[in-house]
C-alpha cells in the first residue's frame, strides 16, 4: 500500500510538472541533473588551449642578373701616315701641307 502512494505521488508530480506542455502539442522533457558549479570550474576541466597563428614568411625572389657581353675588339687599323706630295714629307715633320693630306699605308724602313 505505501509503495502504491509513492508510485501515484510520484506520477501525481510528473503531471503537474508537465501540464503546460501537453497544452503546447504534448511535448514533455522530464531529466534530473546535478549541478556542480560554474562549467569554468578548473574541477570540470581545463580551460581551452589556442594553438598560436603561423606565420608564413615567403621570400622575396631575387632581382634578375643580367651580364653585358662586349663585343670581340676589332682588330686594330694599322696606323696611317699623312703624306705633303708638294713638301715631299710625312705630318710630324710638316704641319701644314697647301693641298690635301694623302693617306698612306706606313713603310717600314729600308
Amino acid at each position: 500500500m505505501k509503495s502504491q502512494r509513492v508510485v501515484l505521488l510520484a506520477l501525481a508530480l510528473v503531471l503537474a510538472a508537465t501540464g503546460n506542455a501537453f497544452a503546447h502539442g504534448g511535448r514533455a522533457r522530464i531529466g534530473v541533473g546535478v549541478y556542480m558549479g560554474p562549467y569554468w570550474s578548473p574541477w570540470f576541466y581545463p580551460p581551452p588551449y589556442y594553438y598560436p597563428q603561423q606565420v608564413i614568411v615567403v621570400p622575396q625572389a631575387p632581382p634578375p642578373v643580367y651580364i653585358e657581353q662586349r663585343e670581340a675588339p676589332a682588330a686594330p687599323e694599322p696606323a696611317s701616315w699623312y703624306y705633303c706630295h708638294p713638301a715631299k714629307a710625312y705630318y710630324p715633320y710638316v704641319k701644314e701641307c697647301p693641298e690635301a693630306w694623302q693617306k698612306v699605308l706606313p713603310q717600314p724602313e729600308k
